[in-house]
């Protein structure tokens, strides 16, 4: 799968800038997909040549002038059949963190690596709860399941917050670990 996708998706809500949707990829699609502002521009702009987003200028007093970006219908149709094809391959993992286990000798420096992950996915599961409380705005979640327009951003944020759970309770399993290995040597 392209970026072009995820953008697409970003837009579904409505009108955005390049820098609005950079701060949308920062808080709801960096868990499963993440994207530079860079890489959002140039994206933007591929979709735009090719009739799947459009955009309008928008002047502003005391800032640049700057671009919405809105789906054609060209792009919600594309949108919408690439939401109906499976998957072209199941998920992977990809993680510079394990490739460092796999050679990793030192108990410290493995102590040190897990912990900063810790920080990381603790710092992540605060975001999402933050992003979790906006959505449901005062609703359960129950509510906001059964009366969303929209409850992609919602479900898709909850595989977030359970991949950074997971990856909390794996670093745990790992610091037992480590310390069973030091106090046994």
């Amino acid at each position: 799968m392209s970026l072009k996708y995820a953008v697409l998706a970003a837009l579904l809500d409505g009108e955005a800038s390049g820098y609005e949707l950079s701060k949308v990829f920062d808080v709801s699609f960096a868990n499963f997909w993440p994207a530079t502002p860079q890489q959002l521009y140039r994206e933007l702009e591929r979709l735009e040549r090719d009739g799947l987003v459009e955009a309008r200028f928008v002047r502003q007093e005391r800032r640049p002038n700057k671009r919405m970006f809105t789906l054609t219908a060209a792009g919600r149709e594309d949108l919408r059949a690439f939401a109906a094809e499976p998957p072209r391959r199941p998920t992977v993992i990809r993680d510079e963190l394990l490739i460092k286990f796999q050679a990793m000798e030192d108990p410290e420096a493995a102590r040190a690596l897990i912990e900063e992950r810790m920080t990381w996915a603790r710092g992540k599961l605060d975001r999402y709860e933050r992003v979790r409380g906006r959505l449901l705005d005062g609703r359960s979640e129950e509510e906001h399941l059964r009366d969303s327009d929209h409850i992609g951003p919602y479900l898709t944020l909850l595989r977030g917050i359970s991949f950074e759970e997971e990856n909390l309770r794996w670093c745990e399993r790992v610091l037992a670990v480590l310390k069973q290995r030091v106090a046994a040597r």
